[in-house]
């Protein structure tokens, strides 16, 4: 099968063929007869890869890979889309289909790497950002290992890989070694991703949060407490019955609904 690695971005699609060693913006190419295996993520919101000539739609999701299988009987051009809305850029989040011969195709895979640019982890920084009604373009090259970094939410330099993060939480955590880390493990978009540039931010690291395992007799204690249905109270915060909205729990337990901090 051709492989195709798929990122729905805002608004744009952007498709990288790791055989071929190209990557391009909102134009699909295939060759006629041959099955193709895509695999599909998102940059940020929830998108749907559909092309409607092709197979059935599937969603593409941050921090996700989905995974299609399809092929194209029928030399010809067609359209792809998103069906799934995903913001003010969504209705012309529009790609063309280009159902090819295999000369053809390699032919155009040729024509590709002559491209002026190639895609690296910088390049794609810079095309992740929103954007509307973005011409087809071509990329040259590749940098390796750029899809697999897009769905670990790792391009950024100094972004602890989810894989990663994972691993480590798998065999227990990283214990007070992990504290340094805590804050570049942020995947916001308005600082941790994109709108700040990571590596250049003069925002000091802080430790977000710290989890110090409890030995069998404290967990014991801590379910005694969290199985209490005496009402709470939060700091500043009305008594349940009050002024300040509810929310009722099981049983006839009550907690007042935090204030929005200022």
């Amino acid at each position: 099968p051709l492989d195709v690695q798929v990122v729905a971005l805002d608004w744009k699609w952007l498709f990288i063929y790791p055989e071929q060693g190209v990557a391009t913006v909102n134009e699909l190419a295939l060759p006629v007869d041959r099955p193709v295996r895509f695999r599909i993520s998102a940059s940020s919101v929830m998108n749907s890869f559909y092309v409607p000539a092709l197979a059935g739609q599937i969603y593409a999701m941050p921090a996700m890979e989905t995974k299609l299988h399809a092929v194209l009987n029928t030399a010809g051009t067609y359209e792809g889309f998103s069906g799934n809305y995903s913001g003010a850029g969504f209705s012309t989040m529009r790609f063309r289909v280009k159902g090819l011969s295999e000369h053809d195709f390699a032919a155009w895979a040729e024509a590709a790497r002559r491209a002026p640019v190639r895609l690296d982890r910088a390049t794609y920084l810079k095309l992740e950002r929103p954007s509307e009604r973005e011409p087809v373009r071509h990329y040259a090259a590749v940098e390796q290992g750029l899809f697999d970094a897009v769905v670990n939410l790792c391009v950024e330099p100094g972004k602890m890989c989810m894989r990663d993060m994972m691993a480590i939480d798998a065999r227990g955590g990283m214990g007070l070694a992990g504290i340094h880390n805590v804050r570049a493990l942020e995947y916001d978009k308005f600082a941790g991703r994109g709108t700040v540039p990571f590596a250049t931010t003069a925002q000091p690291m802080m430790v977000a949060a710290t989890c110090v395992p409890m030995k069998p007799r404290e967990q014991a204690e801590e379910a005694v407490k969290l199985t209490s249905l005496a009402p709470l109270k939060g700091f500043n915060l009305s008594r349940p019955g009050a002024s300040s909205p509810l929310l009722t729990l099981a049983g006839n337990t009550t907690l007042s609904a935090p204030r929005r901090a200022s």
